[in-house]
């Protein structure tokens, strides 16, 4: 399916979708000003880039800090069993573990983890423990949160450009 979409987007489509990642909550009007269409049309796209699934929701970013998670860490579980029912359940009940990712290596699970301090990062972690062997990390700080996403052939062109400018050509 990504493939199929990726392919149906065209310039206009890309610019759209790098100023929503950017700001969800600009004026579809302000939004058609940018891209030089209509309002009407730019409705129209966005409308169409959410039903075919490339535009997946609208959702407001927390600082999770000033809402009393202080600390933030990632968990790597590693699951002894193929049943994933108890960690699907445990996931449900806990609203600080914010994202789940099944991964390849040693650890079948990373998890990210909220915590409103140090002895709750500990509970949290304790409770994951009963489903397999964790190892945690907690976050320092975070250089890179987000980025937006460009046209892949955009970014490919400009990394060609730079790599044909360089001053040290590869030779054998």
């Amino acid at each position: 399916m990504a493939d199929d979409s990726a392919a149906a987007l065209d310039r206009v489509d890309w610019q759209l979708l790098e100023h929503l990642q950017r700001d969800g909550r600009i004026a579809v009007a302000e939004l058609a000003r940018r891209v030089n269409l209509g309002p009407s049309a730019t409705a129209d796209r966005i409308r169409r880039l959410t039903d075919l699934g490339v535009i997946a929701g609208f959702r407001a970013e927390l600082d999770l800090e000033r809402i009393g998670y202080t600390v933030i860490a990632y968990v790597r579980l590693r699951y002894p069993s193929g049943n994933y029912r108890a960690l699907h359940a445990e996931l449900d009940r806990t609203q600080e573990l914010l994202e789940c990712h099944h991964v390849t290596g040693d650890d079948c699970f990373v998890l990210k983890v909220a915590a409103r301090s140090m002895r709750h990062l500990e509970e949290l972690a304790g409770r994951l423990a009963t489903l397999g062997s964790v190892t945690t990390s907690v976050v320092y700080s975070s250089p890179l949160v987000s980025r937006v996403i460009s046209r892949p052939d955009a970014q490919s062109s400009a990394g060609m450009t730079s790599r044909s400018n360089s001053s040290t050509p590869l030779r054998s």
